[in-house]
Order: structure tokens, then sequence, then C-alpha cells
């Protein structure tokens, strides 16, 4: 049930909200989202058939082009040499991260097996949200596709909160479906 898209509720909803509660004076002492990191760790597939596959699905989730991520230092007990690809990172901003939040927060994330809700530690202290997702299938980009392996994704979601309050009260009137410990 999609109401309102992201940027308008924002504007209409989150920033009189915000500066009543917290007796801000001025719209730019609202926080905003400022963009959305997803990172895929690939570092246990050793086919490029199957690393192509998660670039692809990658693509496929955010509507954008994956960055390759080398491996900074080698370790031996992971198998990993320096350079060597381990992952990908796909950053979003603007249009492209509002639409991929509303599809996050609207169907992909109750559509997550035994969803009861975004837990608050998932909340840092600068107000950051960050998901860990288990299954890429629960994306709907996915349905239809010829899924050979299912992957786990990191989704970051930076604001520019400055403490955890401030951050949870972002999400929580932007629709993010937050549950209390």
């Amino acid at each position: 049930m999609i109401t309102k898209h992201l940027g308008q509720l924002y504007k209409e909803k989150t920033v009189p909200e915000f500066i009543k509660a917290f007796g801000k004076k001025s719209v730019m002492g609202v926080p905003r989202i400022e963009k959305v990191i997803v990172n895929v760790g690939i570092g246990r597939l050793k086919d490029e058939k199957e690393r192509e596959e998660v670039r692809r699905f990658l693509e496929l989730i955010t509507g954008q082009k994956p960055q390759p991520r080398p491996a900074r230092i080698a370790i031996a007990s992971f198998k990993t040499r320096k350079g060597a690809l381990v992952g990908y990172r796909v950053t979003l901003r603007g249009k492209r991260m509002r639409d991929f939040l509303e599809r996050l927060i609207n169907f992909s994330i109750p559509r997550t097996r035994d969803f009861r809700g975004i837990s608050e530690t998932a909340l840092d202290k600068r107000g950051n949200l960050h998901l860990g997702i288990r299954e890429h299938i629960i994306f709907p980009e996915t349905i239809g596709e010829d899924i050979r392996r299912v992957f786990s994704l990191q989704v970051s979601v930076v604001t520019n909160a400055h403490s955890h309050e401030h951050g949870e009260f972002l999400f929580r009137s932007l629709g993010f479906p937050l549950v209390k410990k």
C-alpha cells in the first residue's frame, strides 16, 4: 500500500513533525537521508559465472552498475590475496535512492520470511540504519528470473542525523517498520 512518495512524505509529514517535536527553527536542521549503500560479499564464490550472476542481480535490484571491491589486505585464513575481488558495492543517491527505499519498505521487507519489523538495534548512534538481508529473492525484480544461487546483502541507509533519537524519528516518520527491542 503506497500512499505517498518518499520525498513528498518527507516534505509534508516528517519536516513539520520534527520541527515541532525537537524545537528546530529551520528546515535545514531536520535530518535527511543522504545515500544508500548496498554491499554484497562474493569471497567464497570461485566460479566466474556465479560472480557474474550476483553482479547481474545486484544491478537488477538497484538499477545501477555495481562497483567491484578488491581486498585491501591479504588474509591467509580466508585464502584472499591483496587485490582479489571480494564483493560488489552500489551507492545510491537522489531518485534511484528514493525508488530503492520505496521498494524496500513497501514490497521487499514485508516479503521476508517471519518478518516482525526492523529491530531498533539496527540504528547506530549517529542515526544510520544498517540492514542485513539474507535472501536477495525478496526483491520483486528477481521474480521470474533463473535463480541458481541465493545470496545475502547489506543495506546501509546513511543520514545526516546527529543522534540515535533523530535518526529513529526520521525512519519512523518515513514508514520504516521499526520495533522496540
